[in-house]
């Protein structure tokens, strides 16, 4: 049997495992899929079985793996951030899956749309995969970060007129990720109108408070489920490529 798994903490939120479990039984193939909650980056080695084949990392890791990695792709070291680490013959090679299911997400919500503006809520891993996806794209963005130090705008910042100019908002934050379902980024969720785009990367609950408000103003929304499968089968590509 082969053995694959998530580090991450939280995990709670996670629905990884059960995702690959599904694929293995119906592919029939022989492998498993675990949770590896790390209290911190330096407990990878003593919690991860040796014979591991591949493992995802997700929230407040995807920065903190690369200097333990002995090889990183060149995507995802312009990105930033690891969210998929190949194991083969005792080298550890990171990638960025995460800015397929980014691609795959907008390409859903834009369509052919073009000319919109976006603004980046967060500056964690996902954020710096979503702003490799827009500079990707040409698409003219700003960072909200509650530390002014690290974006171009605060969300106090934040007024009508830029959340009309900037239409596509992509929300790259844990907040209102299961199980604080009841929190959501905080913007003037009164000017929004049917123009604005709402992309969440949460995928746990389905639909966030932050879509719900955008849905209510008449905003078109997508939630971060078509960006989780995608990424997830980026992944088992990875994991599986030459073997």
């Amino acid at each position: 049997m082969k053995h694959y798994g998530l580090i991450g903490c939280p995990l709670g939120h996670s629905a990884s495992a059960r995702y690959f479990t599904a694929k293995f039984e119906r592919e029939a193939i022989d492998a498993e899929y675990s949770l590896y909650e790390l209290p911190d980056i330096g407990a990878v080695d003593a919690m991860l079985p040796a014979d591991i084949e591949g493992f995802n990392v997700t929230i407040p890791y995807k920065r903190e793996i690369i200097p333990l990695l002995d090889e990183v792709s060149p995507e995802a070291q312009a990105v930033g951030a690891v969210n998929c680490v190949k194991c083969h013959d005792g080298v550890r090679t990171g990638y960025n899956t995460d800015v397929v299911g980014i691609r795959h997400s907008l390409d859903k919500l834009l369509g052919s749309e073009e000319g919109v503006k976006a603004l980046v809520l967060g500056t964690g891993g996902a954020s710096q995969a979503v702003q490799y996806v827009l500079a990707e794209r040409g698409i003219e963005f700003l960072i909200v970060s509650r530390d002014a130090t690290k974006g171009n705008l605060t969300y106090d910042d934040l007024t009508p007129a830029i959340v009309a100019e900037y239409r596509l908002i992509i929300n790259a934050t844990p907040v209102g990720m299961y199980p604080h379902t009841d929190e959501a980024p905080a913007l003037p969720y009164e000017a929004l109108t049917g123009a604005n785009l709402l992309f969440d990367t949460i995928y746990n609950p389905a639909r966030t408070e932050f879509l719900a408000r955008g849905e209510r103003a008449g905003a078109q929304t997508i939630n971060g489920e078509a960006m989780f499968e995608a990424q997830a089968e980026a992944s088992w590509k990875i994991w599986t490529a030459g073997r």
